[in-house]
This record gives C-alpha cells, sequence and structure tokens, in this order.
C-alpha cells in the first residue's frame, strides 16, 4: 500500500484513504460519508493496527469523563456505521474486528506501518485502487456447480498483520473487451497481454502499448515468459473444438513455434530449460485439469509427472531450485457446495508428493516466488463470497513443509486469478475480475425457433440465478445473494423488485417446484466453516408460509420433480465422485435410492441432470472433451437404458434443462475458444442456436409451462490486470 505525506496527514489501507486535516474518509478518492463519532473511533483504530484497543481506551479518548451518554450504544452505533462505510461484516471482519470482553482491532495494517509512524514519513503517495470479481459460473446444478467451480470458495481464519505491498493498476479494459491472458517479464519491464482485439506488449513504467505482429489466424494467449526475456510461450486452440496447444512466440512477432499440440496453464523453470503443464483439461478456457507434465523448453522430451485421480489439478508452479512444482489439488462433492482443496508439492525427479496445507476457499493458482514463499488466493466467505484475496506461506526448500503461519497479503474487493512474478520477486501481476450474473427474460418467437432480445429482470449488483417459473408464467423463481447471503425470492415480470419467499442466516439456493406447482421446495447448504456437508431440504408455499423439513442428506447436490399427471421427484447424492439418484415424495420426506442410476464420474459437468416433465428420463451431457463432439445422455429412469444425442460442433456442454414441452432440451454450450450460447437440442431435428454472444456469458435457460418465455442467466463483467510491488 502507498505510504503518505505527513504535509496532509493522510493515511491509507486498502482502497480506503483518511485525511486526518479534513477528518473525511475517502474510497477510490471519493468522499464516503462518515459521521463524527464513528470517524474519531476510525482514527484511534489506525493508530494501532494489529492492536487490541479497548473499549475503556475509547471511552477515554472519545467519550470524556463529563460527558453524560449511553457508552455502550452510542460505541456500538459507531462501530455499526464505520463498518457500513467500509463495507464490513461483524461475522466476516475485514477491516474491524470485535475482541469479545475486550475491544477492537484494525485488521490491516496502514501505509505499509503502524500510523504512528506513518505520521512522519515523507515518502510520496502513489494511489489506491478498488478491485472487483469475476469468476465465470457453469453448469446446470446452478449455484452448486457456479460456486464450486468458479474456484473453491471459503474462508481462511489465520490472519497475521504485515506491511502490505503497494498496488498498481495496469490495464483499464472495458467489459465488452476483457483482457484473457496477461504475464509479467521476468525482469518486470513489460506486460505482455491479449484481448478479442489481439496480443499486446506494454511498457510497465511508461504504460506505451504495441501490437505484437503474429498471423491473422493466431490468436495465442501469453502464458508464460522463457527466461531470454523476448519469447513467450503461449496458449492457442486452433479451432473451437481443438484443445488447447503450447506455442513459442518472439515478443517481434513473427511465425510461431509449436511445443505441443495439446496443454495449457505452461510455467517456465527458473534456469528456463524446462516447461510444465497441464493436460487432460476438465475446463472448457483450462486452468485446471487432471495431469501434470514436463517437457525441455524446445517441447522435447514430454514427460508426465503427475497422473489423474479424478481430482482437480490448478496451475503448477515450479521452486526456485527448478527441482519441485508445487499445485493445488482438489475434489468436488455434495453438500458443501464448493471443491475440497489442498496445496501440495511434488518433486520433479521422483514423483513423490508431499502435502503443505489445506484450508476451505483454496484458489487454484499460485507462485512459488525467491525466498522460497509460495503465495495463493483464498476465497471470503459471506457474506463477501464474490472476492478472493492473496496468502503467503514460507516454504523449507529441503523438508518440503511449511515453515510459517498462513500471511494475509491483500484484503480488498474482487476476486483474483492468474499469478506471474518477475524473476527478483518484487513485482506480482495478477487479474482481478468482477462477473454480474442476473435473469434476464426473453420471450420465444418464430415458432420457437428465436428469440426476443432479453430483457434484464434482476436490477441489483449480485448474483442472482433463475430456476423456475410460477404456475401462472408470470414471476421467476431464482436465488439470490443480495443480502449477503444467498436467499429464495420470486419476482413477477412486470415488476423492478422481488418478494422473499425463504430467508435467515443460511445460505438458501436452487428453488423448484413440486409436481402440483404450488409448493417451492429448496436446499440449505452448510456454512463454509463447517466441516458437515449435510443438506437440508426444505419446503415453503408459493403463497407463503413458514417453511419446513422435508429432509436431510448428505451430499444432496441437485433435485427435480416432474409436472401433473406425472407425480414424481428425484434428488442426488454426490459422494467421493460417485453420484447416487433416489425418488423421494415432498411431503413425507421418504425417499428411495434408484440403484440402476448409481455411477462414477471423474468430469464434473456429468454431476449436472435434468428431469423430464414427464418424470420418465434424466439428461446428463457425456463426458466433455476436446477433439471431439459433446453429447446428451438420455438415461431411463425405469431400467437405466441410455440413448446419446450428439450435439456437433461443440466440445463442452455445460448445463442442460428440459423445455416445457419435452421434445427438446435447452443447453450452455462453450469452446476452447472464447464465449458460451445458448442452444435448443431437439430429441429428433437439427440442433439450433439461440443465443451466440461474445460479449455475456450464458449459464442456462427455464422455460416457462406455457412454452412462451425463458429465464436466462447472462452475465457481463470485467478483466483487468494489476501489480504488487515491494511485498
Amino acid at each position: 500500500m502507498p505510504v503518505i505525506s505527513n504535509g496532509n496527514r493522510l493515511l491509507q489501507f486498502g482502497i480506503f484513504e483518511v485525511d486526518l486535516k479534513a477528518g473525511e474518509l475517502r474510497r477510490n478518492g471519493s468522499k464516503v460519508r462518515l459521521q463524527e463519532q464513528p470517524f474519531q473511533v476510525l482514527t484511534v483504530l489506525l493508530e494501532q493496527p494489529g492492536e487490541v484497543v479497548s473499549r475503556e481506551e475509547l471511552r477515554n479518548r472519545l467519550w470524556p469523563a463529563d460527558t453524560f451518554v449511553d457508552f455502550d450504544h452510542s460505541l456500538n452505533a459507531a462501530i455499526r456505521r464505520l463498518r457500513e462505510a467500509l463495507g464490513d461484516s461483524a461475522d466476516s471482519p475485514r477491516f474491524v474486528e470485535t475482541v469479545a470482553r475486550r475491544g477492537y482491532r484494525f485488521l490491516v495494517p496502514v501505509n505499509g506501518k503502524p500510523a504512528s509512524d506513518v505520521l512522519t514519513s515523507s515518502t510520496p503517495t502513489k494511489p489506491a485502487a478498488r478491485w472487483v470479481r469475476a469468476g465465470l459460473a457453469v453448469g446446470a446444478i446452478a449455484l452448486l456447480v457456479a460456486v464450486a467451480f468458479g474456484w473453491w470458495l471459503g474462508h481462511a481464519r489465520s490472519t497475521v498483520s504485515r506491511p502490505s505491498p503497494s498496488l498498481r493498476r495496469l490495464t483499464a479494459n472495458p467489459a465488452d473487451v476483457p483482457i484473457l491472458s496477461a504475464v509479467i517479464s521476468p525482469d518486470g519491464r513489460y506486460l505482455a497481454y491479449s484481448d478479442r482485439t489481439g496480443f499486446y506488449l506494454r511498457q510497465i513504467a511508461t504504460g506505451e502499448t504495441n501490437p505484437v505482429s503474429l498471423p491473422d489466424h493466431f490468436g495465442g494467449r501469453p502464458a508464460s515468459w522463457l527466461v531470454d526475456g523476448t519469447h513467450l510461450v503461449t496458449t492457442w486452440a486452433a479451432s473451437p473444438s481443438d484443445a488447447p496447444g503450447l506455442w513459442n512466440v518472439s515478443i517481434m512477432g513473427g511465425v510461431p513455434i509449436k511445443l505441443t499440440d495439446d496443454g495449457n496453464s505452461p510455467a517456465v523453470s527458473p534456469d528456463g530449460s524446462q516447461i510444465a503443464f497441464l493436460k487432460g483439461t476438465a475446463s472448457p478456457k483450462g486452468g485446471s485439469s487432471q495431469e501434470i507434465w514436463v517437457m525441455q523448453a524446445d517441447g522435447g522430451s514430454p514427460r508426465k509427472i503427475l497422473s489423474s485421480d479424478g481430482a482437480l489439478v490448478g496451475v503448477p508452479a515450479w521452486s526456485p531450485d527448478g527441482k519441485n512444482l508445487a499445485y493445488a489439488a482438489g475434489r468436488y462433492h455434495g453438500g458443501g457446495q464448493h471443491v475440497d482443496a489442498e496445496l501440495r508439492v511434488i518433486e520433479v525427479a521422483t514423483r513423490r508428493i508431499h502435502p503443505l496445507l489445506s484450508t476451505v476457499g483454496l484458489g487454484s493458482d499460485l507462485i512459488w516466488s525467491v525466498g522460497n514463499k509460495l503465495i495463493y488466493t483464498i476465497s471470503e466467505r459471506p457474506p463477501n463470497q464474490d472476492d478472493s484475496n492473496l496468502w503467503e506461506i514460507q516454504i523449507d526448500p529441503l523438508s518440503l513443509k511449511p515453515t510459517s503461519v498462513p500471511l494475509r497479503l491483500t484484503s480488498d474487493p474482487g476476486f483474483v486469478t492468474t499469478l506471474s512474478i518477475t524473476s527478483d520477486g518484487k513485482r506480482l501481476a495478477f487479474f482481478k475480475h468482477s462477473i454480474q450474473p442476473d435473469v434476464y427474460v426473453a420471450d420465444l418467437v418464430n415458432a420457437g425457433t428465436g428469440i426476443s432480445a432479453p430483457r434484464r429482470l434482476t436490477l441489483d449488483e449480485r448474483q442472482d440465478y433463475p430456476f423456475a417459473w410460477s404456475p401462472d408464467n408470470k414471476s421467476v423463481l431464482f436465488d439470490s445473494d443480495r443480502d449477503g447471503t444467498f436467499h429464495i425470492f420470486k419476482q413477477a415480470v412486470a415488476r423492478a423488485t422481488p418478494e422473499l419467499l425463504a430467508g435467515g442466516n443460511e445460505q438458501l439456493v436452487t428453488p423448484r417446484l413440486t409436481p402440483d406447482r404450488r409448493t417451492v421446495l429448496y436446499l440449505v447448504t452448510p456454512k463454509f466453516d463447517q466441516t458437515t456437508n449435510q443438506v437440508r431440504m426444505m419446503r415453503v408455499p408459493l403463497a407463503g408460509g413458514p417453511p419446513q423439513l422435508v429432509l436431510k442428506a448428505d451430499g444432496l447436490n441437485n433435485h427435480q420433480c416432474s409436472v401433473l399427471p406425472a407425480n414424481v421427484c428425484i434428488f442426488s447424492s454426490i459422494q467421493e465422485g460417485e453420484i447416487r439418484f433416489f425418488r423421494f415424495d415432498p411431503l413425507t420426506g421418504e425417499s428411495n435410492e434408484l440403484p440402476q442410476l448409481k455411477r462414477r464420474e471423474t468430469d464434473y459437468y456429468s454431476f449436472n441432470w435434468s428431469l423430464s416433465p414427464d418424470g420418465t428420463t434424466l439428461a446428463t451431457s457425456r463426458k466433455s472433451m476436446p477433439n471431439s463432439d459433446a453429447a446428451i445422455r438420455l438415461i431411463s429412469i425405469a431400467d437405466s437404458s441410455e440413448i446419446l444425442r450428439p450435439v456437433p460442433g461443440w466440445p463442452f456442454l455445460n448445463s442442460l434443462d428440459w423445455a416445457a414441452d419435452g421434445e427438446s432440451i435447452w443447453v450452455s454450450a462453450s469452446t476452447t475458444q472464447d464465449g458460451s450460447s445458448l442452444l435448443n437440442v431437439p430429441l429428433n431435428g437439427r440442433v439450433r442456436t439461440i443465443i451466440d454472444d461474445q460479449k455475456m456469458r450464458v449459464g442456462w435457460a427455464i422455460q416457462s409451462t406455457d412454452g412462451k418465455k425463458l429465464a436466462i442467466w447472462q452475465a457481463s463483467g470485467t478483466s483487468n490486470v494489476w501489480m504488487l510491488e515491494n511485498f
């Protein structure tokens, strides 16, 4: 963080600045309204960052003995208003922590040192910045996969104060031209990046940016610099269905040199002799796979270092001595709505694996810096689940074990991914993404072969996911975290605001209707810091009323019902890569397993399923992979027989939802290149592309019972690069 000028008596922490002389709190340079008493409390806390300030000390400083007020009430109100101004939470504090029976503690460093020292400093100021999150949610298990594979949400508890690095924004692309890939050069002079308009090289000191001249057909994305500082390893998929390959590209341009046909997320070793990379793509865009490979820098002698065991594997990071690779590994399971993840180190020569750290919220990106510092990301817990931040641990290079507790490097809004670092470890570049998932509504036109222009229904700036229509086809049921945690809402298409159906302090997701369409069934998932994966299914009348328990089940991940006259309700449970199906009664909660449907899966997309309106058939996607067309599996509930429905030209099917008439399926599909699309796939007939949008993501679509409307999850967002210095 910037160090502050004594003359102006300014204090900075995160994206905030306090002007002691003017008595103002500013956020990204804009004044934040804060009353006098909360401001005074803040200034006292800033004097002792990381230390407990007792309530008695605050009383003596701010409420003298001759002041006649209800001190407890006044202080509590001041703390509450201060947290509101900072966007903080008492349950999940980012700035102001309540220390039980003692007082309060300011959690983040101020100007990189204690405030008492800052007030005598004369180092120039650099601007702070606000970061916002992205994270494309995919999959029709809705929030289940959206939250889970957005990468491993949760919360880390170990917080240790330390001097904060300074922040600097390197790119400022608009939402319709997001940065797709970027990496900082070993000497810290350049940022190589790509967006939809091309491949660029930016001088970090001056901001001067020049395009890299490459063949017109080549859409490579920079991923890792070679040690000479003039060449990069890039990823590129030659066609929408091809697996991405790795290519050597010169910053002077020219013809790229192919290194391998199948690979993503490359990492060049410190001495430049080897490249580690991932294979066995588990995501349309790479970044998480199931195998780690190593090859020579020219692409020769490729060899597998880590074989697939069904776990998702994150981006590999070389140790400073080039002998080991660190990576994040995790497995998706039901119930907790996240991936169980841990940091690991694998010895390249022996392939021996050493576990390092296990914590909920662990991300897939990491860097192993000089001085044996491992830098990684952790997602925040609700109500800050849109955010993630950078953390660090020290590693013993001999024992390959942590030698320090985790240290928090940042404490800011936004979702962090895609880390790269200079060879001296002083500059770290990373992405800050934002995503705005909303419910859009469109009318079906031309006999169902097209739709009108989608109109945004949900007007908040939080996450909204549609799941059902009301029986009169006038309202959409969705879950949203607009209250901080996910709750269940209903909103009429003619209204601008929703009606709360089920709330509280727990996470409520996936609202669906019973066969008679009068009752809403939804799931209550465990909190992120709970070890259980037991999920409760609840019901609440659509017309309103108190919720009631239907059943409890471990690993419950999805549930759907048919439409009368069919009377079938099914839920699924995931345990260690195995998915099991159960038929249940939404009134009594009684359930019976359907053993003929049980199966093992390693591809998380296969956990996504949809029940036909007549209750006879499950639709799920066949294992998705590049270099082949994906397909829909139609599985008979009666005898588990299967029919395969190919979807030509599409390697990835992200979500599936039956059409109202049961004659076709709405599918969100994507490729190894940009964009996502909404398809309508008839059981017999030609696949129709309904939405093909390169600027907005398409999650899924729910058709109204009368077949005339669609509720669509679409998301816009931004993606830019930031840099930490001198940390």
